[in-house]
């Protein structure tokens, strides 16, 4: 089967204020233009059962709020987690602030504050935006013995989960990034993430600002627990976003899969947005 191989893959976006002025900044930035690659943790599909119309996410990793090329103060203040996320024709970003509730002051000024999630759709803020999506064959691990071997062997390992509900099936994709393994009872258990974790209870149009973060654990096929990122009261009047509500799925699909170390790249570059947000897409070889 082919699987994305999520820590080679990456979304690069690219704002120019010379062409359109995006929604997405709480600063001036030192030049108008700037290409920002941001390496995949998690792709999420969701099709809708009654149409087959499938809705692509894809969650970039954690990084911090700065200014790119300025000569001193890199760092913004208030500083804030930023992770950005892409559908088929819009984006999201979610902010982790050192409490919740923080925002600062969007640009232009007349726009307001900026919230720690923002929601825009992409012709709205950016000049373009691909995703690199490296492919490659993948063997499926069919049983506990093969897991705990492939993570002794230090194989590169891709986690899927697949569930849903009568209106929707989901797929989440991850790298598996911290994995416990015992080899005398082959019991193996993930710890990884973050990945995006989808709220089916939305409508279509909904699905993008219904997904939260999330760690996932599971040690068996047909079950998983997630801890889902969370407004959290830690005092009086005071919130945090914290990794704090644990949401257990039976019935579900866990698959595991190795990467081989020979196995050949097909990388795939997706055009976001495409007409009718599905993405167009351009393959070569890598």
């Amino acid at each position: 089967m082919k699987v994305v191989d999520l820590a080679r893959s990456s979304m690069t976006f690219r704002i120019d204020l010379d062409i359109r002025a995006p929604r997405t900044l709480s600063h001036v930035p030192p030049y108008p233009m700037n290409n920002a690659r941001v390496q995949l943790d998690s792709r999420c599909t969701i099709t809708e059962r009654a149409t087959g119309q499938v809705h692509t996410f894809v969650l970039g990793v954690d990084c911090k709020t700065e200014r790119v090329g300025a000569a001193a103060d890199l760092w913004l203040e208030p500083n804030a987690d930023f992770v950005p996320i892409f559908s088929d024709d819009a984006f999201m970003h979610i902010k982790t602030f050192a409490r919740a509730g923080l925002a600062r002051r969007a640009q232009p000024p007349a726009t307001g504050d900026q919230s720690d999630r923002l929601t825009t759709p992409i012709v709205d803020s950016f000049e373009r935006v691909h995703l690199d999506l490296v492919e490659r064959d993948g063997e499926l691990l069919a049983t506990a013995a093969d897991i705990v071997a492939a993570v002794l062997a230090n194989d590169a390992l891709v986690g899927i989960h697949r569930f849903g509900n009568d209106r929707y099936a989901a797929v989440i994709e991850y790298p598996v990034k911290t994995i416990n393994a015992n080899e005398r009872i082959d019991v193996y258990q993930t710890d990884t993430g973050p990945i995006l974790f989808p709220d089916l209870s939305c409508e279509p149009h909904g699905l993008l600002a219904g997904l939260e973060l999330a760690f996932t654990a599971a040690n068996q096929p047909d079950w998983a627990e997630f801890i889902v990122r969370v407004r959290t009261p830690v005092a009086d009047e005071v919130d945090v976003f914290h990794y704090a509500r644990t949401v257990r799925l039976d019935g579900i699909v866990n698959e595991f899969y190795r990467i081989p170390h020979e196995a050949p790249a097909l990388t795939r570059r997706v055009v976001l947005p495409a007409p009718g947000s599905s993405p167009a897409s351009e393959e070569g070889a890598s």
